[in-house]
């Protein structure tokens, strides 16, 4: 017999230790990302007295598949429109926090007498909090549903961004360029380049490609298709120079605005489960004692460093995007780690060689030791804000919570800056598909065209038919660019409500038809020998003619109204089954109350009871505000109304109520049956003799179904088959019957009837 391959004895090592420890931590109540971590030091090669993994270099390459499918449902889990919504708070805390971390690393650095180059990016490293290690501890704790874990998720999905940048700047600095120079600005304009042009043309695309195959796709298909979607984003990702990771969280967020979102993150989260486990038992296996000795000070303080600049500058940090303080205490004691992004950053300094080769290991090990820590981070963060509460004066923590109410406060914005905004961001992304598109042509279809038409005398039709193809292609982005929001209200309210205003109106105008006129007069000098007036002059009738065409303004508006459906797809469809969110949710996020859903389970102790007698506002001082159930919405239930299996509950609360809601929904269930194997259904013959205390009785006075929980299914005849036993017919001796029930019933009621 041949032997197995050594993934296959390191798979069945790691799934078969992590199943035992996760089987000890779930018994402990304790999340089971630790019980993970715990796994992989057991498992690696620096544990001599237990089995360790042969090849970790496989084992590694699944981690990192791991991560990818992690980040992936977390975009399923959280799009960008969530973050949009928040505003700019999750934008003030990212930077805040990155800076202030990277400042308190670089300091704690020098303490130590480190390099240079080692401090630099020791502060880049403990500025990256990890999203992959946060998101599974809420998950664990029962927190994705809370206010601030909304929040947390939003700054750590800007950091990961942020993280792009960093690693060009410090990849700069280590190559002795200056930081401020133009590598740093191209990286930035990369980086929103290939956001906006994914985020823009995949949800263009992929919703209108789930709709047209939607009669064929089943859980199997679904499965398979968003699989490879999130993978052929990755590898695209690579290719341009990001993470693989960060593609598939864009893939993520884009399948999020479809409507067949929630299916593929049900059915990605066994594989999820799978791969993210293989994670965490690598980060484990990454620990070596002889590091944790050797650097036993450095490693303690750099753990400290994290624990507290988190808590406290982390804190400082959201309070400056708007948060109050307990909210804000939430959140910064959560983002008390390090993780992926770290070892990414170390990495990067060991290839270029800037950075002493002790920090990689010293980085990882202060990684597991957070990683472990912050589940308890996490709850420590409401007694730390209780004991704060007591000690400080009432009039400090009410004015706080008054500054950040009233910064969270809602303020009618002035119509110029309204205007101004929407004008900005349409020129900005139809600008970036306006480049996209020519650099296809360009790349692509010019090429193709110079080979179908050789020769200096058809190269220049070749050039023509690609440009006027291109210009084609663009128009529809260039005439909006130029025209929308030219009759919106805002517009015609300035245009109205002074003169003044007439002037600035008009050269927003002008400005956007240079842009325009900018792109087609660019495709006209590359594909041409014109000179620039000339140029000028053809650009100048071509933007003409894409303005007052009648065929492209339909065009346009066509392939607008389909983007804008496939945003709101999702929303559509939960507005159809119920499940829209009402519209005053918004107001309730100002305070500290806000509102979430939650499943009753399949076996639910709550089931068939109704909401008075589960009392729900008394026990846990939530409202359940609506019932989605089968497609419908039943707002305000009043105290009659039945729980069923299944059913959502939106309710209304705080945070605390709602961890104490989510316990007992998830605690008041049936429990597994411990003797289900006593519980097998069978079949017997019962003969009624001349002492049995049947004789006599119908079906229902004998009790064989109330008192013994038996059915009788037949009488025998001599019959090929058996006859149905009439209920009202009496028991007679010589009455042979077959019964079912479980096994101990039929022997109690073959005892009783002999």
């Amino acid at each position: 017999m041949g032997s197995l391959p050594a993934l296959i004895q390191d798979l069945a090592l790691i799934l078969v230790v992590a199943g035992v420890v996760t089987l000890l931590f779930k018994r402990l109540k304790q999340p089971l990302v630790l019980g993970y971590i715990l796994a992989g030091f057991l498992v690696s090669p620096h544990m001599p007295y237990t089995a360790s993994v042969v090849d970790s270099e496989n084992i590694h390459l699944w981690a990192d598949i791991g991560v990818m499918f992690l980040l992936f449902s977390l975009g399923l889990d959280f799009s960008f429109k969530k973050i949009l919504k928040m505003g700019a708070s999750p934008v003030i805390s990212a930077c805040s926090i990155i800076f202030s971390m990277s400042m308190l690393g670089v300091v704690v650095g020098h303490a130590f007498g480190w390099g240079r180059m080692d401090c630099i990016f020791l502060g880049g490293m403990l500025a990256m909090s990890s999203t992959t290690i946060i998101y599974k501890a809420f998950d664990d704790l029962g927190l994705r549903q809370q206010q601030f874990a909304g929040l947390v998720m939003s700054v750590l999905i800007l950091e990961d961004i942020l993280a792009i940048v960093m690693m060009v700047l410090l990849s700069a600095v280590a190559g002795g360029s200056s930081p401020d120079g133009s590598q740093m600005l191209g990286s930035v304009l990369k980086i929103v380049f290939f956001l906006v042009l994914w985020l823009v043309v995949g949800i263009f695309a992929i919703p209108a490609l789930l709709r047209q195959v939607r009669s064929l796709v089943n859980n199997e298909v679904l499965l398979i298709v968003s699989l490879g979607l999130c993978c052929a984003m990755a590898v695209f990702s690579t290719k341009v120079g990001f993470s693989s990771a960060f593609g598939a969280f864009i893939m993520g967020s884009i399948l999020a605005e479809t409507v067949e979102a929630e299916r593929i993150e049900k059915l990605v989260e066994p594989v999820k489960n799978l791969f993210g486990a293989i994670f965490f038992v690598s980060v484990g296996m990454l620990v070596d004692p002889k590091i944790l000795v050797a650097y036993a000070l450095p490693i303690t303080a750099l753990v400290l460093t994290i624990l507290v600049g988190q808590a406290v500058l982390g804190t400082f940090s959201f309070m400056l995007g708007g948060e109050s303080l307990k909210s804000a205490m939430r959140c910064g004691f959560s983002m008390a780690q390090i993780g992926e992004f770290s070892f990414i950053i170390a990495s990067l300094g060991l290839s270029l060689g800037v950075i002493s080769d002790f920090l990689y290991p010293v980085v990882v090990a202060v990684s597991v030791i957070t990683t472990f820590l912050t589940p308890y981070m996490i709850r420590l963060a409401t007694p730390v804000y209780n004991s704060l509460e007591r000690r400080l004066p009432s009039k400090l923590i009410k004015l706080l919570n008054q500054l950040t109410i009233s910064q969270n406060a809602r303020r009618e914005q002035s119509l110029w800056k309204s205007l101004l905004v929407e004008m900005g961001v349409n020129t900005l992304v139809y600008s970036i598909l306006s480049s996209a598109a020519i650099a296809v042509m360009f790349t692509f279809a010019l090429p193709f065209m110079q080979q179908v038409m050789p020769g200096d005398a058809l190269l220049i039709w070749a050039n023509a038919l690609t440009g006027l193809l291109t210009i084609l292609i663009i128009a529809p982005f260039l005439r909006a660019m130029v025209m929308k929001k030219n009759r919106s209200d805002e517009f015609r309210k300035l245009w109205a409500e002074s003169s003044r205003n007439r002037l600035p109106l008009m050269l927003t105008i002008l400005v956007r038809a240079l842009v325009a006129l900018a792109f087609i007069f660019y495709i006209c000098q590359h594909l041409t020998h014109f000179t620039r007036a000339l140029a000028i002059t053809v650009g100048l009738m071509l933007l003409a003619a894409i303005i007052f065409s009648r065929w492209i303004k339909k065009r346009s508006i066509t392939l607008e109204r389909l983007f804008l459906m496939n945003l709101r797809s999702r929303e559509i469809e939960a507005q159809v089954h119920g499940r829209k969110r009402p519209l005053y949710e918004g107001k309730l996020l100002d305070r500290d109350i806000h509102i979430s859903e939650f499943e009753v389970p399949s076996n639910s102790m709550w089931m068939g009871q109704t909401l008075r007698q589960l009392s729900l506002g008394q026990k846990f001082g939530v409202l359940v505000s609506s019932i989605l159930r089968g497609g419908q919405r039943l707002n305000i239930p009043d105290g009659d109304y039945i729980i069923f299996p299944g059913d959502v509950l939106q309710v209304i609360g705080s945070d605390q109520q709602f961890a104490a809601f989510r316990d007992a929904v998830s605690r008041e269930v049936f429990g597994e049956d411990a003797e289900l194997e006593k519980r097998e259904m069978k079949l017997r013959q019962l003969v009624i003799g001349s002492d049995s205390p049947f004789i006599g009785k119908s079906l229902i006075e004998s009790g064989i179904r109330d008192v013994y929980s038996c059915m009788v299914v037949g009488l025998e005849e001599g019959k090929e088959s058996l006859s149905p036993y009439a209920p009202a017919r009496k028991f007679q001796e010589g009455d042979i019957i077959w019964v079912v029930g479980e096994e101990e019933a039929l022997d109690t009621l073959l005892r009783q009837s002999h």
